[in-house]
C-alpha cells in the first residue's frame, strides 16, 4: 500500500511541477480526442458551406419567352 501511495505521490509531483510531463499526460488523455473533434468540426463546417452555397443556372431561353404580361382580372371584395 505504501508503494502505491509513493507512486501516486511521484506522479502527482511530476504532473504539478514538470511541464513536459504535464503536456505528455494531457496529450495522452485529452489531446487525441481534441484533435479528432476539431477535425470533425472542420469537416462539418466545410460541408455546411458546400450545401448552403448558391448556384445560379442560367437559362438561355429565358429572354425568348412569349409571355408579355398578365391580363386584367376584375375582382369583387367579399365581406
Amino acid at each position: 500500500m505504501k508503494i502505491l501511495f509513493n507512486i501516486f505521490l511521484i506522479f502527482l509531483l511530476l504532473t504539478a511541477f514538470v511541464p513536459p510531463f504535464r503536456r505528455l499526460i494531457f496529450h495522452l488523455l485529452v489531446g487525441r480526442q481534441l484533435v479528432k473533434e476539431q477535425r470533425r468540426q472542420e469537416r462539418a463546417r466545410q460541408q455546411a458551406q458546400r450545401e448552403g452555397s448558391i448556384r445560379v443556372d442560367v437559362n438561355p431561353n429565358a429572354n425568348k419567352s412569349r409571355f408579355s404580361g398578365g391580363e386584367y382580372v376584375d375582382y369583387e371584395d367579399v365581406k
